[in-house]
Parts: C-alpha cells; sequence; structure tokens
C-alpha cells in the first residue's frame, strides 16, 4: 500500500466547496485484502485505537454505518478505511470535519481518496498517520516494508499528532472569531502560521492577531504589559488595586512584603496565562520561595497586597461589558473515598478535557504544583478528601491550568461593571480583559470590596467562549451523504459560546469604527 500522488485543494474543486485533500493509493496485493477478510483481529485493533469510528455513519447514516461495512459481506477496501481513519485522526485532534468520498481511479487496486481538512500540515499528516496505523495493524506478510518504524507506539505517535496539529491550530479564541465571521458572511484568511487573520477583501479589510485587532493601541499594549503602570493608573482614577511593589532581589522581596503586611503575592512583571504566580504568601521563607519562582519568567517581580474572593475575568470590547466569567482554579470534590489521585482521574475523563488547547478544558496533572497545594493542606496524591471537601491543585484560575469557568454576565453588579469598563478604557484598550477577585460579583465593589489584579491586552476567550457551567439545550445535528459523521444530538452552543459571543465582538466594533460594518463578501 502506497501513496502515489497528492493534491491539496484549498477551495471549490471538482469534490467539494471547501478544502479537501485527495490522494491517488495504490493498495497492491491488499486488493486482495478487504476488511471481512483480514478478520476480526485488524477490525477490533482499529477500533481500538480510534473508538471514535464507532459514531461514523457512512453510508447507512447511523452511528455503526462504517463498523457494518467492515464486518458485512467481503467487507470494505482500506482505501475507503483509510478515508475514515484520516476523518477520525483530526477530529481526536480538535477539528470538526466529516467529510470524505473513495472511489476506485480505473485501474486495479488504484483508488482515488479525498476527504476533508481545516490545515493543510495536520490533513497531510493525518493521511500519512492513517497510513502508518493501517500498515501496524496488518499481518506482517502484508504490511509495507519500511512504512512503519521498529519503534513505532500508536499512543506516543498519536498524542505527538495532537500536539503536532496544535502547534499549528488557530488558537480559541481567534477561532471563535472566524467562525463568527463565517456566520455573517464574512470571508476570512489566514496571512501566516500564527493567529494573523485578514477578514475581508480589498480596502473593506481588517485584521486581527488572536484578540488583538487592527485598530487596537500598541501604546495601550505595551502600557497593559506593565503591571506596575497599569496598578498606577487605575490606583488614580479610584478604581480598587491591590498595593504593590517591583523588586529586583530577595531582600527587596521580603522588605516589600513587610511593608505591604503579609498575606501577599508574588507574580512576574511581564507574565502571562498565570504562570509564576505564588499566593497567600504568609512569611519570609514563602516569599522567596515565589520570588524564586516568578524570577524564572521575568528579571522584575511583583510583590502586592493578597485580595480575597473568586477569580473573575471581564471582557471589555469598544467600552462595553460583553461577558464575565467566574474562574474556578483545577480542582477535586471529594467522596470518602477515592483518593486525589483516582479523583483526579475521574475529573479527567471529562470528554471536555484534552491535552493542552486539543479541548475547551485542560486535563489536571499531579505535578509539582499541585503536590504543593496538597502539602498546604496536609495531604498527599493517596489521601482520601472527606465527602464535598473541595481539594485545590491549582494557585491560579487559568483555563490553561485546569480551571473552570462560570457565566456570571447576568448577575454582575453594574459598578462592577462600570468598573471594568473605566478600567479598559483608561489603559486605552479597544479590546481588554480585566481580571477581578471577589467575593460576590452581584455585589458593588464600592461596599463589598475586591480588586483589580489584572489588565488583558489580549484578553482570551476560552473562559467566555466555553464556559463549564451555562445555559444549555439539545438540537440535532444534520447528517449528510456517504461518509459524514451521523445524527446525533450535540450540545447548544449557550449564549456565551464561541460564535454568538464572537459576534458581539464583531458587533461592538462595528459601533464604533466606520469600516467594520462595510466588511463583506468579494
Amino acid at each position: 500500500m502506497r501513496i502515489l500522488d497528492r493534491s491539496v485543494f484549498v477551495g471549490p474543486s471538482l469534490y467539494a466547496h471547501f478544502p479537501v485533500i485527495r490522494l491517488e493509493l495504490d493498495l497492491g496485493a491488499l486488493e486482495a485484502w478487504p476488511t471481512a477478510k483480514l478478520g476480526a483481529a485488524f477490525i477490533d485493533g482499529l477500533l481500538a485505537a480510534l473508538p471514535g469510528l464507532n459514531e461514523h455513519g457512512c453510508s447507512y447514516g447511523e452511528p455503526g454505518g462504517f463498523v457494518r461495512r467492515m464486518r458485512e459481506d467481503e467487507g470494505t477496501w482500506l482505501g475507503h478505511v483509510l478515508e475514515h481513519v484520516a476523518i477520525e485522526l483530526q477530529n481526536v485532534a480538535g477539528e470538526q470535519v466529516t467529510f470524505g468520498k473513495t472511489r476506485s481511479a480505473g485501474r486495479d487496486g488504484v483508488y482515488s481518496v479525498v476527504y476533508e481538512y481545516v490545515q493543510k500540515d495536520e490533513g497531510i499528516e493525518a493521511g500519512e498517520l492513517a497510513m502508518r496505523l493501517l500498515t501496524s495493524l496488518l499481518p506482517k506478510e502484508l504490511q509495507t516494508s519500511g512504512l512503519v518504524p521498529e519503534d513505532w507506539n500508536w499512543p506516543s505517535a498519536r498524542d505527538e499528532f495532537i500536539r503536532y496539529s496544535q502547534r499549528r491550530a488557530l488558537g480559541p479564541s481567534t477561532a471563535s472569531l472566524v467562525h463568527a465571521a463565517e456566520e455573517r458572511g464574512i470571508p476570512w484568511l489566514r496571512l501566516n502560521s500564527q493567529s494573523l487573520i485578514q477578514l475581508g477583501y480589498g480596502k473593506y479589510q481588517q485584521r486581527i492577531q488572536a484578540t488583538v485587532t487592527g485598530k487596537t493601541s500598541h501604546i495601550a499594549v505595551e502600557l497593559a504589559s506593565d503591571k506596575e503602570e497599569t496598578n498606577k493608573i487605575l490606583g488614580s482614577l479610584g478604581l480598587p488595586v491591590p498595593k504593590q511593589e517591583l523588586v529586583q532581589s530577595e531582600e527587596q522581596a521580603k522588605r516589600a512584603a513587610r511593608r505591604i503586611g503579609y498575606p501577599v503575592v508574588t507574580k512576574p512583571y511581564n507574565g502571562n496565562h498565570g504562570r509564576g504566580i505564588s499566593i497567600r504568601l504568609m512569611n519570609e521563607e514563602e516569599v522567596v520561595a515565589g520570588f524564586k519562582i516568578a524570577r524564572e519568567i521575568s528579571r522584575s517581580v511583583i510583590v502586592e497586597t493578597f485580595v480575597t474572593g473568586d477569580d473573575h475575568r471581564l471582557l471589555v470590547v469598544n467600552g462595553e461589558l460583553v461577558a464575565a466569567t467566574k474562574r474556578t482554579p483545577g480542582h477535586v470534590v471529594g467522596d470518602g473515598q477515592r483518593t486525589v489521585a483516582q479523583l483526579i482521574e475521574i475529573v479527567n475523563q471529562d470528554p471536555r478535557r484534552g491535552v493542552g488547547h486539543e479541548k475547551v478544558l485542560t486535563r489536571l496533572e499531579l505535578d509539582a504544583q499541585a503536590q504543593s497545594m496538597l502539602d498546604r493542606v496536609g495531604y498527599s496524591a493517596d489521601s482520601v478528601p472527606r465527602s464535598d471537601e473541595v481539594v485545590y491543585l491549582r494557585s491560579t484560575a487559568n483555563l490553561s491550568t485546569g480551571g473552570t469557568a462560570t457565566d456570571v454576565t447576568d448577575v454582575i453588579h453594574p459598578d462592577n461593571r462600570d468598573m471594568a469598563v473605566r478600567a479598559i478604557q483608561a489603559i486605552g484598550l479597544d479590546v481588554g480583559g480585566v481580571d477581578f477577585l471577589s467575593d460576590n460579583i452581584a455585589e458593588s465593589y464600592k461596599s463589598h470590596g475586591g480588586g483589580i489584579c489584572e489588565v488583558n491586552a489580549a484578553p482570551g476567550f476560552a473562559c467566555t467562549s466555553h464556559p463549564a457551567k451555562a445555559r444549555r439545550a439539545m438540537f440535532p445535528v444534520p447528517s449528510s451523504t456517504c461518509c459524514f459523521r451521523p445524527v446525533r444530538l450535540r450540545a447548544c452552543r449557550s449564549p456565551r459560546s464561541p460564535a454568538p459571543m464572537a459576534r458581539r465582538l464583531l458587533r461592538a466594533c462595528s459601533r464604533t469604527s466606520p469600516r467594520w460594518p462595510a466588511i463583506r463578501p468579494a
């Protein structure tokens, strides 16, 4: 089995109105070996490697249709199987692709295999990995020599493919804006291998990079990155900010902590994603340890007042608060029977959790930081928490470190809403996120307290577009022909889900920019 030719179509083609890859596949001797003849060992091995194939409907249009095709009569030929495996591999990596077709190329044993892709490099690699997986499952005498390395391992190859795809994928924030543009009929173009996107064409075009727009002030971005200056500006306006000092040595950190008063927080001067932050430091030893952690990220370290309360992300677009979420650090809830390690395994079974940014939530890891959090409460991985006891494994609530988010847009107090808008306007951002600590976001900061711990110039939408708790409905996803996935129920997008929330951003931009409304398909 070998690939004779490969064609990548980036737009409408003979095969589809969307991007597809066409492989000219020569089965060789395998033309005489359809799946039923290869036997249950091959089919069961394939389904064990990619359980999602059980959901493929194929021409039957219902879950299990593809498996039925493989088992009934003589089965189906490996070109058809390769098509489904290439599609499922991309689904495993987080892409939503469904289309595929396989037809004879007019020569004995040669097939034209067409399948949908989102990212070119990922789609090509999916076809290559599908070849290696199928070959590894064949009897030795039918395997193509040299196609599968001797030390090849499927779980490792699968995870490597997922990470390969993630490095080339649009981030969740950029992807949500792209999907919203598609729903509005706005054409888009990816301009580099990162997150630089062009919306519209010609004189109507606009550009975004992640959540930074072409109209975002460079000075505002630099200012938001300077945590010390941001703190001073917001404090001068009477907005709630913690006391803080910038230090460059352990001794300076200890003196700053004494002046500010314990407990304190240490964090990198220019960090992000919650990296290098240590909270609730109660003595000089802990301050020194926190300083060393932050110093790994930045030469300068900030020591500031520890403000109690839940972590909230308030997203502001062109002077309007469009979303608010309460972020909870990665944690497990005890049941009085299972150990912390077992509870982590249960949490990670959530289908929304994956490797890195593969899914909307990140898997919990029992690493050094988790162990440090357990040490604080006198626990280990083998400890059994009490029933309903919450055991935190992270000190920060970022989704990228295993945290979860709850939509609170409908209950935020008007004073807190105005406070977030004023903070972003003071920095000069068109799109910004305010990280606000409060015990109760429904109560005004003026009477209930709270504090702004950070302003973000390129706020991620993951916590606002993929809340763990939000209103949801169910609706059927229409089926398609041949090898599309079958009809099945999926969770409907919530009011803060990717496309609707991103549409609000596009609408907010259009209200203040004369050019945004003019974006339209060419």
